[in-house]
């Protein structure tokens, strides 16, 4: 089978798309070697030398040494989270206890931890554990000083 021969319109396009197709290449080309004149050559450091004269420390024009570990204020302190967390463990038990005491007193014992972990976390449920603890200690209790103690039954 032979082939048919092609136009001069084909040969004219054919020749076009070759010209378009050789102008793109070299413009990548032309891009390529540019990015490669752009990004400028590593080389190694060269080494630094070691300074051999020191210099010396005079004492008559020495200024004097400023504190630089951070002094704590009271903001600081009462601002911290951990604090914060306590606080309202503490808070959160003794409303959750005044509560629960008022509908089901014999359940106000489990109800301070839980009020305290409700609102606290954990630095809460630690915090109300320590101030139970020493409460206790110092007798601040939760009868009250008035009252009269209950007559034990034999």
């Amino acid at each position: 089978m032979a082939k048919a021969k092609r136009t001069e319109a084909q040969k004219r396009a054919t020749k076009k798309l070759v010209a378009l197709n050789k102008r793109r290449a070299a413009q990548r080309s032309n891009k390529r070697i540019q990015i490669r004149k752009a990004t400028p050559k590593r080389r190694a450091a060269p080494k630094r030398k070691t300074a051999k004269n020191k210099r010396k420390s005079s004492t008559s024009n020495s200024t004097p040494r400023r504190n630089t570990m951070r002094k704590t204020s009271v903001k600081s302190i009462l601002g911290s989270k951990t604090l914060q967390k306590v606080a309202l463990g503490v808070g959160g038990g003794v409303m959750a206890s005044l509560a629960i005491g008022a509908i089901a007193p014999q359940f106000s014992r489990f109800a301070a931890p839980a009020g305290a972990f409700a609102l606290g976390g954990l630095e809460g449920v630690i915090g109300n554990f320590a101030l139970g603890m020493l409460g206790n200690r110092t007798g601040g209790g939760t009868t009250a000083q008035n009252a009269s103690p209950q007559m034990e039954v034999l």
